[in-house]
């Protein structure tokens, strides 16, 4: 028997989430707070619709979560003006569309470095595990952070 979906099963309990975690809901997608802040405003914006790869969704659905996607970058980048942004679509341990989007600064100490390789390193390291948890900011102000900019400026 298949594992339940994990993504799947979040969005069914949006309501209860706390409210740090959900940044926005968007018509075709949600934003959710990760969880490695010293990325400051680092999101997951994951498909309202159970899927595993961006051609099962049609060309409607794709261009709109898509622009969902790129709203939440312009959020991201108008909030914590990062570097450059990282975008990932990958689905290996949960396969259910989901975008991770990381915004990178210049004193990144790995800045060349794919995100990855940090969080890895968290696994088997608890001193790098908290130090990518951390935030120069409380995560329920990032969230509002985020929430207000998406407020102002999606379009009408």
């Amino acid at each position: 028997m298949d594992e339940p979906c994990f993504f799947c099963q979040k969005l069914r309990t949006l309501a209860q989430l706390p409210e740090d975690e959900v940044v926005w809901e968007f018509p075709h997608s949600v934003a959710l707070l990760g969880p490695w802040q010293y990325f400051a405003g680092y999101c997951i914006l994951v498909s309202r619709r159970h899927a595993t790869e961006l051609f099962q969704l049609s060309a409607q659905e794709r261009q709109a979560y898509v622009e969902e996607m790129n709203l939440l970058a312009r959020a991201i980048a108008g909030c914590f003006t990062p570097r450059k942004m990282n975008y990932e679509l990958l689905g290996n341990q949960v396969a259910h569309l989901h975008w991770h989007l990381f915004p990178r600064r210049d004193d990144d100490p790995d800045k060349l470095k794919p995100v990855w390789l940090a969080l890895d390193s968290a696994e088997h390291d608890a001193a790098e595990k908290t130090r990518l948890q951390t935030a120069a900011l409380p995560r329920a102000e990032i969230a509002a952070r985020l929430r207000a900019f998406l407020q102002n400026h999606l379009p009408r």
